[in-house]
């Protein structure tokens, strides 16, 4: 078992690698919302800075926890 410290630097590189994941997936689809209408474009990227919290929960909860599931 991985003790608490380990399981924080782990997780925060984790982490850190799926927003860098997720941010490169969003980037390669800048020119096609940039053609967008200006609102729909707020729209598309305000729910993608939003929707990358929703993967690295279980990591969140494995950093604390030490388990991947409640």
């Amino acid at each position: 078992m991985i003790d608490s410290s380990a399981r924080h630097v782990i997780g925060i590189f984790l982490v850190l690698a799926l927003i860098a994941a997720w941010a490169v997936i969003v980037a390669s689809f800048s020119a096609e919302i940039g053609a967008l209408w200006g609102p729909l474009q707020l729209l598309i990227y305000a729910a993608s800075g939003i929707v990358w919290i929703f993967p690295a929960m279980p990591i969140m909860r494995w950093m604390a926890t030490g388990r991947w599931r409640r």
